[in-house]
């Protein structure tokens, strides 16, 4: 099987001799082999693990993104960061740490920029409800 794993700034894994490749998504951990259906499946903050055709064992943490299988042979992941290595404790402890905690950083970053937008709305709002404004709403 080929493996592609792509981000917006470059490509992080191209193998042509994959022979299995084990991955997660919100539903868990699956694995894919030569001749696998097509499908499509959202992963989640995790490492992607793949056997090599020498026998040798391979890995890339990834901060999500989608799986693709087609043609029974091509793997294609996008994700918005890649970090490939082979020391998979590195990887799953280190890296996978370092993306939740940013995934979480910017969850509440959008949370806080949520309250700002409808605090400006409220305040629209209230000014062109307010007592004795001709030009405001009624």
């Amino acid at each position: 099987m080929r493996l592609a794993i792509v981000t917006p700034l470059f490509i992080a894994v191209a193998e042509d001799e994959v022979v299995s490749i084990t991955a997660e998504d919100e539903s868990g951990s699956f694995g894919i082999w030569p001749k696998h259906a097509d499908f499509v499946t959202v992963l989640t903050i995790s490492v992607v693990g793949w056997k090599c055709r020498d026998g040798s064992q391979r890995y890339c943490a990834v901060r999500g993104g989608t799986l693709t299988m087609t043609g029974g042979d091509n793997v294609t992941i996008t994700s918005r960061e890649a970090i490939p290595g082979d020391d998979l404790e590195n990887l799953d402890q280190v890296v996978i740490a370092r993306f939740v905690s940013e995934d979480d950083a910017e969850k509440s970053e959008r949370v806080d920029l949520t309250r700002m937008q409808l605090a400006a709305i409220r305040q629209i709002v209230s000014h062109l409800h307010a007592p004795g404004d001709k030009g405001g709403w009624s």
